[in-house]
């Protein structure tokens, strides 16, 4: 018998099997956006992004002030237009309309807060524990879900990493964002015990989904995830740990050696994991963010 894993939290329901699972599934709180964890100075579901004046039914970017900081992100059917980071390594800001704008909520760049539309089921893969697979056709470039979880401090995502025993999953992804003058703005999300259907989805060194980092009402950016390519229906969702897609640059470097020349087993406090996504270009081994280990 299948059951809505978010219990009425997201706009469709996200399936699974219980009846039918062959591994523990994993205790935890559903969430369907970030929330406010340890170490966080901001609160994600704080309002805190200026809002446009456009009394039109959808925003134009010779006037709209939200527009004018980024760009358009997304066309007239809310596919992303650019899947990929920018030539620095770093993927460049998306903003949309917030709570305070003057337009609708039809408005074309109100994408990622409209929340969850794709039919997804959490199920037992062969070899790689829990995966999302999606019950429909996903066209190139649509918003899939969220990466939700906890937002947390660079010093609690360390103290989580090392607390962790071997076998125990890692879930917290650092994002890296060029924000300017040099600077970076780094962002911890761990959604092991709150977070949302994007916790089961598993890494691919060919994946078919693309993280993007999206601002909506506040600073704290919202970790989306859009088809990388056309995908077809029953097909796993998968998305390469590192940020990266295809053949273009990550968003965030995870280590300075390559995945496939770092030994498996104990790797600066961390466990080394054996990766079986099944791709031609497969590197061996999950990626393993050093940066947070070696933080001080």
């Amino acid at each position: 018998m299948s059951v809505d894993l978010s219990n009425g939290l997201e706009n469709v329901p996200v399936l699974i099997t219980r009846s039918s699972a062959i591994m523990t599934f994993p205790e935890f709180q559903y969430s369907a956006e970030n929330i406010r964890g340890p170490g966080s100075t901001t609160d994600p579901s704080e309002v805190t992004l200026p809002g446009c004046s456009c009394r039109s039914a959808s925003c134009c970017p010779e006037n709209c002030s939200c527009l004018r900081m980024c760009g358009r992100a997304f066309d007239g059917t809310g596919a992303l237009l650019n899947l990929g980071p920018a030539d620095s390594g770093y993927c460049s800001p998306v903003f949309e309309c917030n709570a305070l704008c003057a337009c609708s909520d039809a408005c074309s760049t109100r994408v990622v807060q409209g929340g969850l539309r794709i039919r997804l089921e959490v199920y037992a893969t062969r070899d790689k524990g829990w995966g999302v697979r999606t019950l429909e056709a996903i066209p190139r470039g649509m918003f899939v879900c969220e990466y939700a979880g906890e937002v947390i401090g660079l010093k609690e995502a360390r103290r989580r990493q090392l607390a962790q025993r071997p076998g125990d999953n890692n879930y917290i992804i650092a994002v890296r964002e060029h924000a300017g003058e040099g600077s970076v703005a780094e962002t911890f999300v761990d959604p092991a015990a709150v977070g949302n259907a994007g916790r089961f989805l598993n890494h691919s060194c060919q994946p078919n989904l693309y993280m993007q980092p999206v601002r909506v009402h506040s600073l704290v950016p919202r970790l989306a995830l859009f088809a990388g390519r056309n995908v077809a229906a029953r097909e796993e969702l998968t998305f390469d740990y590192t940020g990266g897609y295809g053949n273009q640059l990550p968003m965030q470097r995870l280590a300075t050696r390559r995945d496939a020349d770092m030994p498996a087993g104990r790797t600066d406090g961390l466990q080394r994991k054996e990766c079986h996504c099944g791709a031609k270009n497969c590197v061996r081994f999950l990626p393993l963010d050093v940066s947070i280990i070696n933080a001080t």
